[in-house]
């Protein structure tokens, strides 16, 4: 143990030391804050456009690859289900609603499936009740146990779907869809929360992610550039530049884009991607005397709160011409007046031409969205410059019947001439008809000597201001603080963008070139360091300008709040408090918090945002989903992992959503909800639990659309709330976040007070998934969350020492070390136990064992193990999960067991999680095992991006199994890979330990508050009084004078 004046020091310095690294790395070149364009910082490096950076991921255009393969259940998994049926008893309904959720999209999940597996449930049960009749005792034994499977898994599961459709809901997640899947994937368009445009590495512009619960994943093959070639000898080149196979083009009509030149080979052209960034060379394609590079960016910049914000890319081509003669070009831009699917046939689409200051000249695409969604505007331009003019075809027809120019009439046009320069259409189209479909397009036209380099640049912008989750809330994004929520500003950010896309590069140069150019790193890993960020973008992130939502007429003060008993007991409880007591100030504060819920400005707002201190940014409030086919904002659990990403490069975003959390945990909504596992009713969240995500339907006010389990009863998400916080405030000093958010902390300890069941100051697993690995049951202390429980207390008393409440360090400090001492009793001298219940899986060697010791480390504290064992118990899952698997490279199985054979126990313990495998990794660099550490997470590397691995490229999933089957493309965890970087940033500390100076009498008058605390949120049993919240609400009505 070491003395509290120690730590003290050991913490400043440590504080000290860590933010000026993290402002070094991440803030040399940018100002804090948002920036004006015109400053830049006088250490921005010149970019040349036309060269690929020197470390890219890369692919030929014409590379077929790995298509990636879906998990199945097959019968191996249904019997599964039913292997343990005396043991688990009606918690086989709950595996087998997790495996049919956690494997949706999959084209084998099927209606069919789900009622054959069913009946494999229902004969068990059949059996099972008829073995054991004579052992039934009320709803503990026999037939009793499987009362909740009468109704078929399948069905509960499509009444559910069924009753979301109903209410105009989507669900958290929808098994039985089919989605487009494609392992060509390659750097998305776009800033941060303004909507998203993926591109495939052969060209295409697909995954249209432009409203916050839609995506149109397959290409829109309109949207393209192209290039057209002639040379005084009469040699003449065109081609579509990208790499599609004619088949789906013949069905279209001859007047289409089938009529268009698909030339290009790609076999002597190669895309380059390091995100934000993309380059794309044609080296002597179509033209074998002429190199193109495109170089595609978007402006994702760290610590730009501006720019970053933007719905917006820029396309600069560099034209090398090799041959001994001039080259006349024209670089064409055609784009759909669509947000993909078949969005562009719903009619009343137009365009019109735009023409801004600068030589920016292009075509807005106005869009008038179908199903309740918000309006958008496309513009394409391009810049015209001295040796380069610029043209417009404001409308061509791209599908359908109504008169007009079709692709081909507009196709032939440039083919003959170069330029639009000969059509004759009006600035502003007719709006389009229902069932057909229009387009744009914009030519750039110049000539290119022999032996000289020529630059042309296009920009794409789409201005969709409004983000609606709900019919009675609208809010506006980020970008629209900079230009106005009004959507006539697709033009201007176009023109922004072509002017300015130069600073971006530089400040994104910057930035990246110490990490590539690191003697320290592996090739692969500064590559994917980078282009695992895309999910930044893709993962249909949302930024809101931080206003309150406009047109709102729903009040939640009733839903909330609406408690019914008196509140004479809390105000006995408060009365006879001792003086200075933390528990009492903790009360105030809750009641001081509900009572600004209970304010106008909160009624129209998410709670977030009102915990800001005066004088202090609203820097906005965002909100990434969980997985492209997990429908959940924020899910706490996973942003544990992947939340290094935003401290480290957009730290003001990560405490922005610990605000949230932190008010949410003051939250208490009694409004039902049905579990899924078991079609029970329970409260939707209650007060002192951490929600395990913000919401779907309506983020912020209604939390957790997670609704297979109860999260209430999760032991993870409260101790990972409190370590994200702290680290978060070793992170950037702002202590006055760490005071905002201190009575949150305080009440989320308080509230897993009642999983402590022997009071021994450890607490327990229920016997259920009630952690991040949710079909995998644990029971008892266990490695995973009894060690984040561990070190969760550990960071509580840092973080008391912080806001200087002396009491409140001591106590948590006491508690800390209580409960490291428990959690000991899991080590079998090698690794730490999965749990201590003597199960089929206690013995299992988890990859993740070490979290908590993982996440102490990140944050400068103490460590919760002694360093040869972390080191043991990391080399026994280097050995065994890492190695035996696929051979290390494929990354880290979840669990092993000690014969050497995968855990078989679950389908998520067989599974490879990446963003697992890299918080492991992470883990080894914190206990100096480095080699080790890049060995496992390489495994990553070569599964889900390397040449020969399984097409996972920019839409890493959330794992794999042992049979190289992917579950939940395009994940929120694997962005956990800057937990590595986090991990090489870290300053060396030094422990002194010794024995703390703590006096009884506090500690006892300290466990006296936190026990009253804790008493008030326990859980009531079934049907019995909620008088904890009860009170809560009517000592708050009492301060307001209700």
């Amino acid at each position: 143990m070491i003395i509290v004046e120690e730590m003290v020091f050991r913490g400043l310095i440590f504080f000290k030391e860590l933010r000026v690294y993290v402002e070094k790395m991440c803030e040399k070149n940018f100002e804090e804050g948002e920036r004006e364009p015109s400053k830049f910082s006088i250490d921005e490096m010149k970019v040349d456009p036309g060269k690929p950076g020197s470390l890219t991921w890369q692919r030929k255009l014409n590379s077929e690859g790995n298509a990636p393969v879906q998990f199945k259940m097959n019968i191996r998994d249904t019997f599964h289900l039913v292997e343990y049926v005396n043991e688990i008893g009606d918690k086989l309904n709950s595996t087998a609603i997790l495996f049919i959720y956690r494997t949706s999209g999959t084209a084998d999940m099927n209606y069919n499936l789900v009622i054959n597996l069913h009946k494999y449930i229902e004969k068990y049960r059949v059996a099972y009740s008829h073995v054991n009749n004579s052992h039934t005792c009320g709803s503990e034994g026999g037939h009793e146990k499987f009362s909740s499977l009468r109704a078929p898994i399948g069905f509960r599961l499509w009444r559910y779907l069924r009753e979301q459709k109903a209410k105009g809901r989507g669900a958290m997640i929808d098994p039985f869809v089919k989605r487009y899947i494609s392992s060509s994937q390659g750097v998305p368009l776009g800033g941060i929360g303004a909507g998203s445009i993926g591109r495939s590495y052969r060209g295409e512009f697909q995954r249209f992610q432009l409203f916050p619960t839609v995506s149109e994943n397959e290409p829109v093959l309109e949207n393209q550039f192209s290039v057209f070639i002639s040379r005084p000898n009469g040699e003449k080149y065109s081609t579509v530049l990208c790499l599609k196979s004619p088949e789906p083009l013949k069905e279209r009509p001859a007047s289409e884009i089938g009529s268009w030149d698909w030339n290009l080979n790609g076999n002597k052209s190669t895309y380059h991607a390091l995100y934000p960034r993309a380059w794309t060379v044609y080296d002597g394609e179509p033209d074998p005397a002429l190199k193109i590079v495109c170089r595609q960016i978007s402006p994702i910049i760290p610590h730009n709160y501006k720019e970053s914000s933007f719905p917006v890319a820029v396309f600069t081509f560099t034209l090398f011409n090799l041959g001994e003669t001039a080259a006349d070009i024209t670089l064409l831009f055609t784009w759909a007046n669509s947000v993909g699917g078949v969005s562009g046939l719903s009619g009343q689409h137009l365009n019109s031409r735009f023409l801004m200051k600068d030589g920016v000249k292009g075509v807005l695409l106005h869009h008038k969205t179908a199903n309740g969604l918000p309006p958008l505007t496309y513009a394409i331009a391009a810049e015209e410059t001295d040796g380069v003019h610029v043209s417009e075809c404001p409308c061509f027809l791209t599908s359908g019947n109504s008169p007009g120019l079709t692709a081909k009439d507009m196709w032939n046009e440039i083919k003959e001439h170069g330029s639009f320069d000969h059509l004759k259409s009006a600035e502003t189209s007719m709006p389009s008809e229902l069932g057909s479909s229009v387009g744009a397009a914009v030519a750039a036209s110049l000539t290119v000597p022999s032996g000289s380099e020529r630059k042309v640049t296009f920009s794409l912008a789409w201005d969709c201001p409004e983000v609606n989750f709900t019919k009675e809330k609208t809010y506006y994004r980020r970008y629209t603080k900079f230009y106005g929520t009004h959507g006539d500003a697709a033009a201007k950010i176009a023109h922004d963008a072509i002017l300015d896309h130069g600073h971006w590069e530089s400040q994104i140069e910057s930035w990246q070139k110490p990490v590539l150019e690191d003697k320290r790193f592996p090739e692969w890993y500064p590559i994917t360091l980078f282009n695992e960020l895309y999910y930044l973008n893709s993962g249909a992130t949302v930024w809101t300008d931080g206003s309150p939502p406009v047109h709102s007429f729903t009040s939640i003060i009733e839903r909330k709040f609406s408690l019914d008993r008196s509140g004479s007991d809390l105000k006995k409880t408060i009365g006879t408090s001792h003086h200075n007591d933390t528990a009492v100030d903790i009360l105030e504060r809750m009641t001081s918090i509900l009572e600004q819920v209970h304010t106008p400005v909160a009624l129209n707002s998410a709670f977030g945002p009102s915990l800001l201190q005066q004088g202090e940014e609203n820097i906005g409030q965002f909100l990434y989903l969980e997985g492209v086919e997990y429908f959940m904002w924020n899910t706490n659990d996973v942003h544990f992992y992947s939340s290094f990403a935003l401290i480290m490069l957009f730290p003001k975003l990560e405490l922005s959503i610990q605000r949230d959390f932190a008010a949410s945990v003051m939250l208490h909504d009694p409004s039902k909800m049905k579990l899924l596992c078991n079609g029970k009713w329970v409260s939707r969240k209650v007060l002192g639990a951490v929600p395990h995500d913000l919401g779907y339907y309506d983020p912020w006010f209604e939390v957790n659309c997670y609704n297979l389990y109860n999260t209430d009863r999760w032991k993870d998400l409260n101790p990972k709330f409190v370590l994200q916080v702290y680290r978060d405030v070793v992170a950037t000093g702002d202590i006055s976040f760490a005071k905002a958010v201190w009575p949150s902390v305080y009440v989320a300890l308080a509230y897993m007070d009642q999983f402590d069941k022997d009071g021994d100051g450890m607490i327990e697993n229920e016997g259920f998934p009630d952690q991040t690995y949710d079909t995998w049951s644990v029971s008892g202390v266990s490695a995973y969350s009894g060690g984040l429980w561990v070190a969760a207390l550990q960071a509580a008393s840092a973080l008391a020492r912080e806001v200087g409440d002396k009491g409140s360090e001591d106590y948590f400090w006491f508690k800390f070390q209580k409960a490291k001492g428990v959690y000991q009793k899991l080590w079998n001298g090698s690794y730490f136990n999965y749990d201590d219940n003597g199960g089929s899986s206690s013995s299992s060697i988890q990859a993740d064992q070490l979290a908590g010791q993982w996440y102490a480390r990140a944050c400068g504290l103490s460590p919760i193990v002694d360093e040869d064992k972390a080191k043991s118990a990391l080399e026994k899952v280097y050995e065994y999960n890492v190695l035996k698997v696929g051979g290390g490279r494929r990354g880290a199985v979840n669990g092993m067991l000690p014969d050497g054979k995968v855990d078989m126990a679950t389908m998520q313990s067989r599974e490879i999680w990446s963003g697992v495998t890299y918080a492991v990794a992470a883990t080894m660099i914190h206990e100096g095992l480095v080699d080790m550490a890049f060995q496992t997470a390489s495994g990553v590397y070569e599964a889900a991006w390397s040449q020969e691995g399984l097409g996972y490229s920019f839409q890493t999933p959330e794992g794999w199994n042992t049979d190289d089957e992917y579950r939940s493309l395009c994940y929120m965890r694997p962005l956990a890979i800057w937990a590595m970087q986090w991990a090489f940033s870290q300053p060396k500390l030094h422990h002194h330990e010794t024995i703390p100076e703590m006096n009884d009498d506090s500690l006892v008058l300290q466990h006296a508050g936190f026990s009253r605390v804790a008493r008030l949120l326990k859980l009531p049993d079934e049907e019995a009084s909620r008088s904890a919240l009860q009170l809560i609400y009517e000592y708050t009505c009492k301060r307001m004078w209700l």
